[in-house]
C-alpha cells in the first residue's frame, strides 16, 4: 500500500500509522530509557543475521517487534535480557550498558519455565526472595498474593503447574515477571502456544496490568493484531538476503507509531479509525518487503 518511493503515500501514512520516513530506513532517534546502538549479530562473518539495528524505548512505552523467523528478533531480546551477546553494537538501559542477566529485566518466554515441584505461590516467591533476600516470609506472601490476584489466579495459588492449564501457567509466568518489579519486561511470544480465546483473555489482562504499573515492555510477536492491540510502536524487521550486489544482512526497516487510542480493547479494535490502514501496511511489509526465508 505504501511504497518506499511514494512521497504522497508516505505523507498519508504519517497521518495514520506515522512510521519513520522511508528516506531514513536504518537510523532512528536514540533517546529514551532503553537505547540500542548499531547492534549486529553474525554466526558467519560474511553473513550477519542482522546489522546496524538502532532504536530507543521510552520509559512506560510498549514496543513490539515483528518479522519473519530468522530475522533475529529473539537474538535482540536475548541480548537485552543479558542472555546473549551481540557481535557488535551496544545496549543501554537507564544509562548503564547491559552486560549479563539482571533482575532489573523480567523475561517471559513462550514456555512458562515454571519449576514443576513448586506451587504457584512458591514459584513466584522464589523470584521475589531472589530480588529482596532480606524480606521475611509474611511480606513475601503478601507481595506474591498481590500479583497472583492481578492475573486472576488467587484460587490456584497453592496448586502445582501440573494442575494448571497452559493459559494459567503463562499467567503465573507473567505474575512472576511483574512481581520482581523489573525496570523493563521482555516478552518472547508469551501467548504463541495458547488457543485464541485464552490468548485474547491474557492479552486484555496484560494491557490492564501494564496500564496500572506503567511498565516498559519489549515484546516479540508474529501476530499483527496482537502488536496493534498492545503496542505504542511496532518495529519491522527484515531478513538477510542475497542480492545482485551480494549478501544484505537483515535489520530494522521501519518503525511504525500506533495512532489508535491506548484505551483500545480487542472487541473494539477493528472498529477504530486507522486500524485497517495500519494493519494493511504491516501485512504488506511482511508479504512484500521482509523477504522471509
Amino acid at each position: 500500500m505504501w511504497s518506499d518511493t511514494s512521497v504522497r503515500e508516505g505523507a498519508a501514512l504519517a497521518t495514520t500509522a506515522a512510521p519513520v520516513a522511508a528516506a531514513q530506513p536504518k537510523v532512528f532517534p536514540m533517546s529514551g530509557f532503553l537505547q540500542v546502538e548499531q547492534l549486529a549479530k553474525a554466526y558467519h562473518a560474511d553473513k550477519p543475521v542482522f546489522a546496524d539495528v538502532s532504536f530507543g524505548i521510552a520509559q512506560g512505552e510498549f514496543v513490539c517487534i515483528i518479522g519473519h523467523s530468522g530475522c533475529g528478533k529473539t537474538t535482540i531480546l536475548n541480548v537485552l535480557a543479558g542472555l546473549d551477546t551481540a557481535t557488535s553494537g551496544h545496549c543501554f538501559m537507564d544509562g548503564r550498558e547491559i552486560a549479563g542477566p539482571s533482575l532489573e529485566r523480567g523475561v517471559v518466554f513462550q514456555s512458562h519455565a515454571l519449576m514443576p515441584w513448586l506451587t504457584v505461590r512458591q514459584n513466584i516467591a522464589f523470584a521475589v526472595k531472589s530480588r529482596w533476600p532480606e524480606w521475611k516470609t509474611p511480606k513475601v506472601n503478601v507481595h506474591v498474593e498481590k500479583f497472583v490476584a492481578l492475573v486472576g489466579l488467587s484460587h490456584a495459588i497453592d496448586k502445582k503447574p501440573s494442575q494448571l492449564s497452559g493459559g494459567m501457567k503463562q499467567r503465573v509466568g507473567i505474575a512472576r515477571a511483574f512481581a520482581i518489579q523489573p525496570k523493563m519486561l521482555l516478552l518472547d511470544e508469551p501467548f504463541g502456544a495458547l488457543d485464541a480465546l485464552t490468548r485474547g483473555t491474557i492479552q486484555d489482562e496484560l494491557m490492564g496490568i501494564v496500564r496500572d504499573t506503567q511498565q516498559t515492555v519489549f515484546m516479540i510477536t508474529h501476530d499483527v493484531d496482537e502488536a496493534i492491540l498492545l503496542s505504542d510502536r511496532i518495529l519491522l524487521m527484515t531478513n538477510g538476503t542475497e542480492t545482485e550486489q551480494g549478501y544484505k544482512p537483515g535489520g530494522l526497516a521501519e518503525v511504525v507509531v500506533n495512532p489508535l487510542p491506548r484505551s483500545r480493547t480487542r472487541a473494539q479494535l477493528h472498529h477504530l479509525d486507522g486500524y485497517y490502514e495500519l494493519r494493511n501496511h504491516i501485512v504488506d511489509f511482511l508479504v512484500s518487503r521482509a523477504k522471509a526465508h
